[in-house]
């Protein structure tokens, strides 16, 4: 009977860590898919449709500057949703992150085109998903990694990392498709198709998710919950986990950000068409979810410090080749160069990423702390990114040069931090 009893239970925490994953792939894939389809329509979209009255690059880092506005908000959504997903549970902020970022898509998708008051609804909506994002992704990793056994808990929680490629794969072949419509045609009205479909996406979130069960690591730490002081306090106490965490992220994220954004537009712009660069961004990043799921089992084996450092050392090296591959005109080489940035190099770096932080904090200050420290790499890495670098190519006539080193140095950075100030922690038991 009582071997039985415990199949039973195996049984049963095997099928609420299968639906953990599930709702985590799902509802980071439906929370990337609207997050990186407008970042993909700052490049091509947004600085012709509501800032039209402005210069084309004045119009470009406007558009880049409402991409920022919603990074800015992630650390807001990580502190508001990890409060209340630390006193009362994942799951219920995670239905509520979805609804909000599905919400807001939709939204955007029947936004006038008024300069003025367009402009601001877009800078209000994206914010909504800002907020949105920055509390999904803590809860979503967190469900998973809570979930899953101790020598699975990489690959569990790579899942959440995964279903950042693939809403991008999505949102990239959303708008691809859209874009091959007549340039007016695509501008009036095209682009909104994509983000009308969010709605049919979160439906499909929202039905999965509410059959999932709330973690059992919170579950055994909850009656001790109220008796703490509120999280947010408690990380800044002791804030070194926290800053380690922004440190470690903030090349991986800017990498994303300065070749879905930059990396189009510069390919776009040297004889490739609109259509063709993103077609090889979105196959870079179907490739991207095999390396990162492929990194995350390998960082189960042998640690997530040197999965996470070998990503960023790649990219260190890819970097020249990289841009001059994207500066070609050629297909072939421009669909290289991002395979290789994206799949590769940031699929490594960011494979182990969603476990290597959920070690570093005790369950109680759990998902704030990890929203926090992610979410604040967030904005510098991957929000102020494309700012930063359509500054750079301005002020150096295009000119790669500057580029390449703001890249390398964020990594150099980012991996001496992973280096000299982490310990090994996949065997770190998270209750």
């Amino acid at each position: 009977m009582a071997l039985a009893n415990t199949t039973a239970e195996q049984t049963r925490r095997g099928t609420g860590a299968r639906r953990a994953v599930l709702s985590s792939f799902l509802g980071s894939t439906i929370e990337y898919y609207d997050f990186a389809l407008y970042a993909t329509a700052s490049s091509l979209v947004f600085g012709p449709v509501f800032f039209a009255s402005l210069s084309p690059l004045v119009a470009t880092v406007a558009s880049y500057a409402t991409l920022a506005a919603g990074f800015v908000a992630r650390p807001v959504g990580g502190l508001v949703f990890g409060h209340f997903g630390d006193r009362l549970g994942r799951k219920r902020m995670l239905v509520v992150s979805m609804t909000a970022m599905g919400a807001a898509s939709a939204l955007i998708g029947v936004i006038p085109a008024v300069p003025t008051w367009g402009a601001t609804l877009l800078v209000l909506l994206r914010v909504v998903q800002g907020v949105a994002i920055g509390g999904e992704w803590g809860g979503a990793a967190l469900l998973s990694a809570e979930h899953a056994p101790e020598h699975r808990r990489g690959l569990a929680a790579s899942f959440t990392m995964a279903g950042s490629p693939t809403g991008t794969v999505l949102g990239a072949v959303a708008l691809a498709l859209a874009g091959l419509l007549p340039v007016h045609q695509f501008l009036s009205w095209g682009w909104r198709i994509p983000f009308l479909f969010s709605a049919v996406l979160l439906a499909v979130g929202l039905f999965v998710r509410t059959k999932v069960a709330e973690s059992p690591v919170f579950r055994e730490a909850a009656p001790q919950a109220e008796r703490r002081r509120p999280p947010f306090i408690e990380v800044l106490r002791r804030p070194r986990a926290v800053i380690v965490v922004f440190l470690s992220c903030l090349a991986g994220f800017a990498i994303q950000a300065m070749f879905a954004t930059y990396g189009v537009t510069y390919s776009a712009g040297h004889g490739l068409t609109r259509s063709a660069a993103l077609l090889a961004f979105a196959i870079s990043q179907a490739l991207a979810i095999p390396g990162t799921l492929g990194a995350a089992w390998l960082s189960d084996r042998y640690g997530r410090r040197p999965i996470m450092l070998a990503g960023l050392a790649g990219m260190v090296v890819l970097t020249y080749p990289v841009f001059l591959m994207l500066g070609s005109g050629r297909f072939a080489l421009v669909l290289t160069a991002l395979v290789l940035a994206l799949a590769l190099c940031q699929g490594v770096a960011f494979g182990p990423v969603a476990a290597f932080i959920s070690e570093q904090f005790p369950t109680h200050v759990r998902y704030t702390g990890v929203s926090l420290g992610y979410q604040t790499a967030s904005v510098v890495g991957a929000g102020f990114t494309p700012l930063v670098v359509a500054a750079l190519a301005a002020n150096t006539h295009g000119s790669t040069t500057a580029l390449m080193v703001y890249l390398v140095g964020l990594c150099l950075g980012s991996g001496l931090v992973i280096a000299l100030c982490t310990k090994e922690t996949k065997d770190v038991a998270l209750s």
